[in-house]
């Protein structure tokens, strides 16, 4: 299946990967800033333009309504009352603690994880590889129809079957509709524009693409709102997306596939064993989805 649709934003991708992909891709996403700079100092400690970028990118979410003038300075504020807490739990021995050994031997994994990732995943997209991913997709990508449509809606089959006659008279469609339709499209003549499959009731939809270009339902078409005539104007092929507008959408796919290729081989390659019983099978039943 496509990775995009020319209706709708659906394919694979959306429902391949797990969460995991998703954690990797946002955590991924950070930034290399400069060292040099010296912006303030914690006793010996200095805090650098790079220690501040990477504040900014852990607190943007909490300081995203400070005003922008002033939230270099906030989260300067923010950086520097984390490093004097800092020194003082190294005082005080934290560091030594078993509890926050775990947690760094965490975060420093959590870290390597990203790193490794920027490097072998987001980096290693070119805007070549999307404009080729593009190109396959737009010659795999069947075009979707739309419809261009004017109906007129009654309430009985009777009435239905009587303006049809009309019309097989020689009566004007839209005049007909403006007389007769109870629906809010009667006012200009029953136009409903174009559309495409899966926007209209099924039995609407099916009439509406099942006619001939110019010519409109011999039988009535009952659907939960009444009856329909249904007169079929033009029919034509859906754009295809310019690959501009598509460029996130496929970066996050191929972002998704790499981050998948990347976790199976090195998952084969280091031999995962997962020793509880009943979170290995709930993990196998999260992993059919991947």
């Amino acid at each position: 299946m496509s990775i995009f649709s020319t209706s709708l934003p659906k394919g694979k991708f959306l429902r391949q990967g797990g969460f995991a992909i998703g954690f990797a891709c946002t955590l991924a996403l950070g930034t290399a800033f400069a060292q040099e700079g010296v912006l303030a100092k914690v006793g010996d400690i200095e805090i650098t333009e790079r220690d501040l970028g990477f504040a900014e990118t852990d607190l943007k979410q909490q300081f995203a309504q400070v005003p922008e003038e002033f939230r270099r300075a906030a989260i300067l504020n923010a950086l520097i009352d984390i490093r004097v807490l800092a020194a003082a739990a190294e005082q005080a021995g934290v560091a030594d603690g078993e509890e926050f050994k775990a947690r760094m031997d965490f975060l420093r994994s959590r870290a390597l994880h990203n790193a490794f990732f920027r490097k072998n995943g987001i980096d290693a997209i070119s805007e070549e590889a999307l404009k080729t991913r593009y190109e396959k997709e737009i010659s795999e990508t069947k075009p979707e129809k739309q419809v261009d449509a004017r109906h007129i809606l009654v309430k009985t089959e009777d009435e239905a079957k009587a303006i049809i006659a009309e019309l097989d008279a020689g009566g004007d469609f839209a005049k007909l509709a403006k007389e007769k339709s109870t629906g809010p499209s009667g006012a200009n003549g029953g136009t409903l524009g174009y559309f495409g499959k899966g926007q209209m009731v099924p039995e609407f939809e099916v009439a509406a693409f099942a006619l001939e270009k110019g010519s409109y339902t011999k039988t009535p078409v009952k659907t939960q709102f009444g009856y329909h005539i249904i007169l079929k104007q033009d029919e034509r092929d859906v754009e295809p997306p310019k690959f501009e507008d598509s460029k996130n959408q496929i970066r996050q796919a191929l972002l998704r596939e790499k981050y998948i290729e990347l976790v199976k081989g090195n998952r084969e390659k280091f031999k995962v064993e997962v020793i509880d019983e009943t979170l290995k099978k709930s993990m196998e039943m999260l992993n059919t989805t991947r």
